[in-house]
């Protein structure tokens, strides 16, 4: 029963999270990612998409919210991992969670059982789950909902600590989802290696590891300061997002 309060507890403050990035840093790293495809991977990822681009489809997952048919994947953009815990140690929603899916869903396309609007709507959730658990409060510590409870004011708007990761600091660079994607810095070979050796569960653990300089956020009135001391941080973790994401997809279609 106290594991079932307890798992309750952190499922009701964790609700919450599932807008990472905003359309704008989602496009971006689907941009990125059809970059580092290989040619296989690239000609098969189209073929699936129907020729449509990366960037567009990484927000279908957000765009499917409002359809019932999908209330399943409501709780996969996001995971709880408390500090001083490892995922293996957390509560676990039985609902899914970010980790879970990915994983689950990588293991579904190499298994090569789908085809048409499946294997598309699996390509289509896992271009936008590898986004979103590059988004440091998409992972969680269960107190406020990943930062959606901490309220603040940027640039003397009404927002969230949440928010502001999402979509407050990318916005207000008023570039486009391709301009922000060229604007980053390319990556070396020996990070492309790096990057792309790495599991699902230590992306998550990374983005907890920004967890201290995410919320020195002060008195919550951010604006200049703030971004300039951590959108270095959202530009690194697009493009993470977008490298390692072209790593798994070839590796499946590659």
């Amino acid at each position: 029963m106290k594991k079932i309060a307890a798992f309750l507890l952190l499922t009701l403050l964790s609700y919450g999270h599932a807008n990472a990035w905003g359309p704008t840093g989602h496009r971006a790293t689907g941009w990125i990612a059809e970059k580092y495809l290989s040619k296989k991977a690239k000609k098969e990822i189209d073929r699936i998409l129907s020729g449509q681009s990366m960037a567009i489809a990484s927000t279908w997952m957000d765009e499917i919210r409002s359809d019932s048919t999908y209330n399943y994947a409501a709780d996969w953009h996001w995971v709880t991992i408390q500090d001083g815990q490892t995922y293996d140690q957390s509560v676990k929603n039985p609902n899914g969670d970010v980790i879970q899916a990915i994983e689950r869903i990588v293991t579904e396309l190499k298994s090569k059982k789908f085809t048409g609007q499946a294997e598309a709507e699996r390509i289509k959730m896992l271009i936008h789950l590898i986004g979103d658990i590059h988004q440091p409060l998409h992972v969680g510590g269960g107190n406020d909902r990943g930062g959606n409870d901490v309220k603040i004011m940027w640039f003397r708007v009404d927002s969230n600590l949440h928010r502001v990761w999402d979509s407050d600091m990318i916005d207000d660079t008023k570039l486009s989802y391709s301009e922000l994607a060229q604007s980053l810095e390319k990556p070396t070979p020996a990070q492309l290696a790096s990057w792309q050796n790495t599991s699902v569960r230590d992306w998550a653990y990374e983005s907890m590891a920004y967890r201290k300089q995410v919320y020195d956020y002060g008195a919550g009135k951010l604006g200049y300061q703030y971004g300039y001391k951590h959108f270095h941080v959202v530009r690194y973790r697009l493009l993470q997002a977008g490298v390692r994401l072209a790593g798994i997809l070839n590796e499946i279609y590659g």
